[in-house]
């Protein structure tokens, strides 16, 4: 089955079958089209003149010599443009909106923070002369730890460098639970702080069709729409002005789910100068002055009952955001979901929590794939570790006896939140009993001098936010719906237009499966288009497991309305009515009559060139449109890991991993399972590799994949999948999202692994990553070992 062929349907559906991605064959072929693939021969190239320094004032910038340099159109500065800039708003009284200028015009406020742009006839011509550049900058000591955000305010608005401050839960019997609980752990945790580096970094290409009256942004990026206002905003045009085009996306993790300063500098060049402009991040530029994700820390008290169950849980939650918030989340989106969602599915009795977003001299961060549940999930599965130990009960029935069980849904939390039904148990039960029929306990036990340990880890996602739930958090522009358009031509085959954008998901195998079923057609007859703002009136792109559900589920509902009409003219068509016609096969055919149907391709041509011969009045063309707005549900997993410890050099490898997902009804069991293994892969870069870190400057100093460790396939082991299906009541297909589960759950489950597998030493690793050095220093000592706060 190759080129898009789909196969045969598994029970009559599409949904469920796991037909080959269609997308697959072009990537292969080297025949994608990604942003640096649109030919436009005499487009000018952007160079950035970025921050040498962390912090400090700039006092002059000098343009002259890179305004000589042959090739050189301008040299574009804050004030060229008219000091644009983009400012995310919370509309909470304890939020603190800073902008963030598309170019640095008064301060600098990390490494890399774009300051001038340079265009130019090629982009060899934009870098020599940014070269040329120079930026007299009184440099001042920079806010790199969570503890120094309070010495020199990275913005004069925040003095005590707080951007967000919640306390998003209290509890007055909370202090008195956990006194009289027979076991309390006072706990903290950290997270280094790393970025998406996806493959294909960010770029895009601007120019100005006078035609039109309209500024086209070909961008790589999750949220076209939110692109749009951002520049349309940024500039002070219309909306209708701008067009943003998202063409073959390589990968985003978050990172393109905001809007990049650069994107709006490019689109502002190409509006003053009317010349196509492209820009393209390179690896360094990506690693260093992109938006990152993660760096945070959580201080815990934990009670516990005689019998391992929790009393209440009090959070005191600090996440470093970064000089800005990033366009339209916010610096907010970390700590809402890390205080909001941190008890997961778990019983965790009296609960409070406070969040805290707290500026440094680094670049801001963007809601990094999985955005804090990674963190929330490693904290509370180390708090069960822990009291399992000191309570000498076993992992896996601590876990039993917190668990929220089948009888208790729908199950409402101290955190407020609702929970349907999920297979939190069934998912525990079934990962063990993987684990022991693969005979990872046999292989703990070792013998052969590395030590061994497992990790085991239950947790829930939530996923596909609709206005409903996003509205909490009072952002300004506030996310959750999404429309489609689903139309029939005069051959048969359908179009779907979606508000979604994907970047690697299988968008177009998975919606075509959806459409497919409803309008009783095969999947290679309907072609999804998505990321152009022009094709759809609003949508809010691709991020936080939504697209399938969202997205899928509005392209559902236009396909549903569509096959009624179908249904009508075939039954006017046929002789009898609508509620006798099923579409099956590519006809719509009379029930209990098979001999009597005609082709869906038939009856759209009848439609398109001979609606005279139709003697009931109907719709002049086959098409309909369909919006969605769930609520917001969860996902649920059980992860395993297996890692092998070298004690003689302290290197940590994972050896084997195990899932167990539940995310509602399974559209394609292979675009699933791609998912959770890319996540999964992602996750254990978080535990074990990756991290950017900084010199006591504010020096980057991981600029190149030597520095930041990016995994390779040698680095990630087998990762089996299991499915449950836990159909949800709250979508139109039953779909969970499940995009960030991989992710979210991998970090804890590694590092539970590593745990046990010194579990002789008495020693404790509460961060991420956990380096060789870390290990050594367990294995040194025998005691106790917590990373500090690192800069």
């Amino acid at each position: 089955m190759t080129g898009g062929q789909a196969g045969e349907p598994q029970a009559g559906r599409w949904v469920g079958t796991p037909v080959p991605r269609r997308e697959d064959p072009r990537m292969l072929r080297g025949a994608a089209t990604f942003v640096e693939d649109i030919p436009r021969p005499h487009a000018h190239h952007l160079a950035f003149v970025r921050s040498p320094v962390a912090a400090g004032r700039i006092a002059g910038i000098g343009t002259e010599d890179a305004r000589a340099v042959p090739g050189v159109l301008a040299v574009v500065t804050a004030a060229d443009l008219g000091h644009p800039s983009l400012t995310a708003v919370l509309e909470r009284d304890e939020f603190v909106p800073t902008s963030m200028p598309l170019l640095a015009h008064d301060r600098v406020r990390y490494a890399g923070e774009p300051v001038v742009a340079v265009v130019a006839e090629s982009r060899y011509v934009a870098e020599d002369a940014a070269e040329r550049v120079w930026c007299d900058i009184e440099e001042c000591d920079p806010v790199l730890s969570l503890a120094d955000a309070a010495s020199t305010p990275v913005h004069p608005e925040a003095p005590d460098g707080v951007l967000v401050d919640l306390q998003m839960f209290a509890d007055d019997l909370l202090d008195e639970s956990l006194a009289r609980a027979p076991l309390v752990l006072e706990e903290t945790f950290r997270s280094g702080r790393v970025t998406a580096a996806p493959m294909e970094a960010r770029a895009c290409l601007a120019e100005w069709r006078d035609r039109d009256e309209q500024l086209v942004l070909h961008c790589s990026t999750q949220v076209p729409h939110q692109v749009r206002t951002g520049v349309a905003q940024a500039l002070g045009i219309a909306e209708r002005q701008v067009r943003v085009v998202a063409p073959d996306v390589g990968g985003g993790f978050g990172l393109k789910c905001v809007v990049g300063r650069e994107e709006v500098v490019a689109a502002a060049v190409a509006a003053r100068w009317r010349v196509p402009v492209r820009w393209t991040e390179d690896r360094q530029e990506n690693l260093t002055a992109a938006f990152h994700g993660h760096e945070q820390e959580y201080r815990v008290r934990a009670g516990f009952d005689a019998e391992g169950r929790f009393v209440g849980v009090d959070a005191d939650i600090v996440c470093s955001v970064g000089a800005y918030s990033a366009y339209p989340f916010s610096c907010g989106v970390e700590p809402l979901m890390a205080a909001t969602e941190l008890p997961g599915v778990y019983k965790v009795g009296r609960y409070a929590a406070r969040a805290r977003g707290v500026a440094t001299n680094k670049p801001p961060t963007a809601p990094y794939r999985g955005v804090s549940r990674p963190q929330i999930v490693l904290v509370m599965e180390r708090l069960l570790d822990k009291a399992a130990r000191r309570l000498g009960i076993d992992r896996v029935e601590i876990r039993r006896r917190n668990t929220i069980a089948p009888h208790e849904f729908p199950y409402t939390g101290p955190n407020g939140i609702t929970y349907e039904p999920g297979s939190y148990l069934e998912a525990l039960e079934r990962c063990v009993r993987e684990v022991t029929d693969a005979g990872w306990w046999e292989r703990r036990a070792g013998g052969d001098g590395l030590r061994r340990g497992i990790g085991l880890v239950n947790f829930s996602e939530r996923t596909a936010y609709g206005t409903a739930t996003m509205g909490l958090r009072r952002m300004q522009m506030t996310p959750g719906f999404d429309v489609s358009h689903v139309r029939m031509d005069a051959s048969g085959d359908v179009v779907v237009t979606s508000g979604t954008c994907g970047h690697g998901q299988g968008h177009e195998t998975t919606f075509a499966q959806i459409v497919a079923d409803r309008l009783g057609i095969r999947p290679e007859r309907v072609k999804l288009r998505q990321g152009d703002t022009d094709l759809v009136s609003f949508g809010w792109g691709t991020w936080g497991s939504r697209s399938l559900v969202i997205g899928g589920g509005a392209a559902a509902v236009a396909a549903r309305t569509l096959a009624g009409r179908l249904k009508a003219i075939a039954g006017e068509l046929l002789e009898v009515g609508p509620g006798d016609i099923e579409l099956a096969d590519g006809y719509a055919r009379v029930r209990g009559v098979p001999e009597a149907r005609v082709a869906v391709e038939e009856i759209a041509a009848t439609v398109h060139f001979r609606s005279h011969t139709l003697s009931r009045h109907h719709d002049q063309l086959l098409e309909a449109r369909g919006a969605a707005d769930p609520p917001g549900m969860f996902s649920n997993a059980a992860h395993a890991a297996l890692v092998e410890v070298d004690p003689g050099t302290g290197d940590a490898r994972v050896v084997d991993y195990l899932v167990v997902e539940d995310c509602g009804v399974v559209v394609n069991p292979t675009v699933v399972d791609g998912q959770v293994r890319g996540g999964v892969a992602q996750g254990i870069a978080a535990a074990l590799y990756e991290e950017l870190t900084y010199s006591p400057e504010g020096q980057p100093l991981a600029g190149t994949f030597m520095d930041y460790l990016v995994p390779t396939a040698s680095e990630i082991p087998p990762v089996a999948v299991h499915h449950l299906q836990t159909p949800c009541e709250l979508t139109e297909t039953g779909a969970k999202g499940m995009g960030e589960g991989g992710t979210i759950g991998a970090p804890a489950a590694v590092l539970a692994a590593l745990n046990d597998a010194l579990r002789d030493c008495e020693a404790d690793l509460d961060h991420i990553p956990v380096r060789p050095a870390d290990i050594l220093r367990v294995l040194t000592t025998g005691t106790r070992t917590e990373r500090e706060d690192t800069a």
